[in-house]
């Protein structure tokens, strides 16, 4: 009898886990006896062979690492305080400690029930390329209904154009492997494809597969599927997967913007005619307020709510609740920090940078987006002038969903049992940033993360934590608009960032910006928007050409030094996190490696080299 365990399809790319443990829940049952035959004579069966196609999906947010989200450490817009401490992930990060045998993203632990709870994107990822691929090529032959076959099929091309996109961000250049592959192959003219013919060749093809599928619904309605996909999650992901093959670090020197600006135009309109709308109305002002950030704060800090459906934005979210609890806790016990009141540590906290990348209230970017600051360690920014930002009061007449991301000096909270707690960030006040890299407790840019937060949670009030969303409408809308002002299309570019900027009545982008400022207030609208949702990471490193590095963004971090004065005033200076740069800003940088084993087995196959630049 065939098995399916000999239908591998990577067989090359992960030799040393798969033929040692090929065995997994796909290829057997429980007695490790279950023949190919077994599992599609049997629907439930055959249902859970697409099951396991949802596998591996990571725990990205304050699950991704010991409640430090690397992902959001290593860009401009965080710090963390694991800088110091026993060897963690984010402090080997910071501090240069990698390589292609032992990398603090390749290899970092996190949360997750059914993988070995490291990283290996690699080997885990094209592990579910090969589930995905042998649902495809294998459903028609099964008991399930015909109704079945054609909605389990189009999932499984959704989760494999997941799958390769993020190997794609992760890795860049990809083999194309459109079809399961027998263990007898040749495997001598494999080659890693750029990321363009990888999006062509597979992932648009599998979107557009899954969005003409007729049983592939547009919107999950019931908490029980809430992790299955959609054809809203295929047009999100092709959108995102040629802007990303059009990006400077990924194009080849290929001009790309004109078809990923039609790609983006397609998934944005057809989202729309199918229910998706930015999330405009705050439905708990008695938790969010009522000011122009309301709306904004409650879906970023809330997981969509089944039955109600009120939140029309969120395309795909992590499911909450996954088994350890830690994704909902985490976002409170990594909150404020200090030793306060169960808090484990204050996690990766807002930069000044990020700060400075807020507008004033009327639209005006405080710094000269072109060049913000004159110095390498960011003490001198360049002031735009006529803004009116005053840098002796820095945080009035800001962007409104700068109150809805960033924890300052005078905010005031509720924490337990409804005690009003004020973060005092200035010296010697209970929050005061310190630079002991002992202290995992204690803010080093005098700014704590509030964004990810139900306002009034803490360990003894269980509010509805956030989890993480994978995609939403905004940022579709936002990727739109980056390839339309990249294409040409600038009216355009600047009406569908102009709808993003209306939700917390932000006045729209000036009518006469070029070209290139209108891609730097895209950049930066994408920045503000989107921060701490595992975004920043991969922006500033798209951004960047092959040969180019992110050390001018990233090498350097600041905060904000306080001072209290005797007649209650404060006073501010600009100081740097830490006395000695961040690492991880090179050019090798830009890409994860491979790691050792798989790079050395795919070049002895082929002859040529399989590594990214610089490992």
């Amino acid at each position: 009898m065939k098995r399916v365990n000999l239908m591998i399809i990577i067989i090359a790319f992960v030799l040393g886990t798969m033929l040692s443990s090929c065995m997994d829940v796909l290829d057997t049952a429980p007695d490790g006896n279950l023949g190919v035959n077994d599992v599609l004579a049997d629907p439930l069966k055959t249902a859970a062979l697409l099951h396991a196609c949802y596998d591996e999906l990571p725990a990205y947010g304050w699950t991704f690492e010991n409640f430090d989200n690397i992902i959001v450490a290593c860009t401009d817009d965080a710090w963390s305080p694991q800088n110091g401490g026993p060897n963690t992930s984010t402090q080997r990060m910071y501090n240069g400690q990698s390589s292609a045998s032992s990398h603090p993203i390749q290899h970092v632990w996190t949360w997750s029930p059914t993988s070995n709870n490291e990283g290996y994107w690699w080997e885990r990822f094209f592990k579910q390329i090969r589930k995905c691929t042998q649902v495809i090529e294998l459903i028609d032959q099964s008991a399930a209904s015909e109704t079945n076959k054609r909605l389990y099929k189009a999932e499984a091309h959704v989760l494999r154009a997941w799958f390769y996109l993020e190997l794609t961000k992760w890795y860049g250049k990809l083999p194309v492997l459109e079809s399961m592959v027998a263990i007898d192959s040749d495997f001598s003219g494999w080659k890693r494809e750029p990321v363009y013919n990888v999006v062509s060749k597979i992932i648009g093809p599998d979107c557009d597969a899954a969005i003409a599928t007729a049983e592939l619904p547009w919107r999950i309605d019931n908490i029980g599927n809430d992790q299955r996909v959609t054809k809203a999650l295929a047009h999100a992901i092709k959108a995102t997967a040629y802007l990303f093959a059009a990006s400077p670090l990924h194009n080849e020197g290929n001009n790309y913007w004109e078809e990923v600006y039609q790609v983006c135009l397609t998934s944005v309109n057809e989202l729309k005619a199918n229910g998706y709308e930015l999330f405009t109305e705050c439905t708990e002002p008695a938790i969010y307020g009522t000011g122009d950030e309301a709306a904004f704060h409650q879906l970023v800090s809330r997981p969509m709510d089944y039955p109600q459906n009120r939140d029309r934005e969120t395309i795909w979210q992590k499911r909450p609740n996954w088994g350890y609890g830690y994704e909902q806790s985490g976002y409170v016990f990594c909150y404020i920090g200090s030793l306060y009141d169960n808090t484990y540590s204050c996690s990766v906290h807002p930069t000044q940078e990020l700060v400075d990348a807020f507008e004033t209230r009327d639209g005006k970017p405080i710094l000269d987006l072109r060049q913000p600051y004159l110095d390498e360690k960011h003490l001198q920014p360049n002031f735009r002038p006529g803004t009116g930002y005053n840098d002796q009061d820095p945080y009035v007449n800001r962007d409104p969903r700068f109150y809805a991301t960033v924890l300052k000096n005078g905010d005031v909270i509720t924490w337990r049992n409804g005690q009003q707690l004020t973060i005092d960030s200035y010296a010697g006040g209970v929050f005061s940033i310190n630079f002991d890299i002992n202290r995992w407790d204690c803010t080093r840019t005098g700014y704590f993360h509030r964004k990810l937060v139900v306002p009034g949670s803490s360990p003894t009030n269980d509010q509805k934590y956030a989890t993480h969303k994978y995609y939403r409408l905004a940022e579709i809308i936002l990727s739109f608009a980056e390839a339309a002002a990249e294409a040409g299309h600038l009216v355009e570019a600047k009406t569908a960032a102009d709808e993003v900027r209306a939700r917390v009545n932000m006045p729209p982008l000036p009518a006469d910006l070029s070209k290139e400022d209108l891609i730097l207030r895209i950049r930066n609208e994408r920045r503000v928007e989107l921060s701490f949702e595992n975004q920043r990471y991969f922006d500033i490193r798209r951004w960047q050409k092959p040969d180019g590095n992110f050390e001018f963004e990233f090498k350097w971090a600041t905060g904000m030094w306080i001072e209290k004065q005797p007649d209650g005033a404060f006073t501010y200076e600009r100081v740097n996190s830490a006395s000695v740069p961040r690492y991880g800003s090179e050019n090798k940088y830009l890409l994860l490696p491979l790691s050792v084993r798989e790079a050395a087995l795919m070049e002895s196959r082929t002859g040529v080299k399989w590594q990214n630049p610089g490992w």
